[in-house]
């Protein structure tokens, strides 16, 4: 059967979906990821579906999503922490490359977060200054949480996911329109590293 590129918001959810099912159950498919595949994507990429996920070296999308060569377009960075460079990338995913959905992936003992709750307690020994710039931009969640008597770190890891889908959507204006138009879906999800599972917490748009 020929592949069919996943065009709605809700066809791109379930094809991640399933996809992830096949890597927890061990029973992965691999598919796109051949010669042909990588000839036929080498001109134009078509990616159904938009990722914003944490660097950890474990949080691998096309492996845990077992997808292949030109499915996913992926944007990383330490704790998956919004700025202006992430959020032109998300929106050019969404305007030229036409991905139907946006998913904002965390996981647990995530680095980035636990960075921040070490300095929140006074314990960071970190000397980098752009480190500092991560923990800084991931300290109001922190402090949200700990105001609520939430210090656990898998807490504040879920509370993380959803105030980084506010902040998308509160700031980029073409992304919550194209959601409102019913064009896009944007999820929030916990990738649990042990278990591979993909818990979704929120999610904007038809992806039901």
């Amino acid at each position: 059967m020929a592949y069919q590129r996943p065009q709605t918001p809700k066809e791109a959810w379930h094809a991640l979906l399933e996809g992830n099912r096949h890597f927890v159950t061990g029973e992965p498919a691999h598919p796109r990821q051949d010669v042909d595949r990588r000839e036929s994507v080498a001109e134009i990429q078509k990616p159904f579906a938009a990722l914003f996920g944490c660097s950890d070296s474990r949080l691998s999308a096309e492996i845990i999503f077992d997808v292949g060569l030109g499915d996913l377009f992926v944007v990383r960075n330490a704790g998956q922490v919004i700025a202006e460079t992430i959020l032109g990338s998300l929106e050019y995913a969404v305007e030229v490359l036409k991905v139907p959905l946006i998913l904002v992936l965390g996981h647990d003992e995530c680095g980035a977060i636990r960075a921040t709750i070490d300095a929140k307690e006074g314990n960071l020994v970190s000397q980098g200054e752009f480190i500092h710039n991560i923990v800084a931009r991931i300290a109001p969640t922190v402090t949200q949480s700990y105001a609520a008597g939430k210090k656990d770190i898998d807490d504040i890891t879920e509370l993380h996911i959803q105030d980084t889908i506010d902040d998308l959507m509160s700031r980029s204006t073409l992304i919550a329109k194209a959601v409102k138009d019913g064009k896009l879906g944007v999820v929030g999800a916990n990738y649990k590293l042990a278990l591979g599972e993909i818990h979704p917490l929120v999610t904007h748009g038809e992806v039901a």
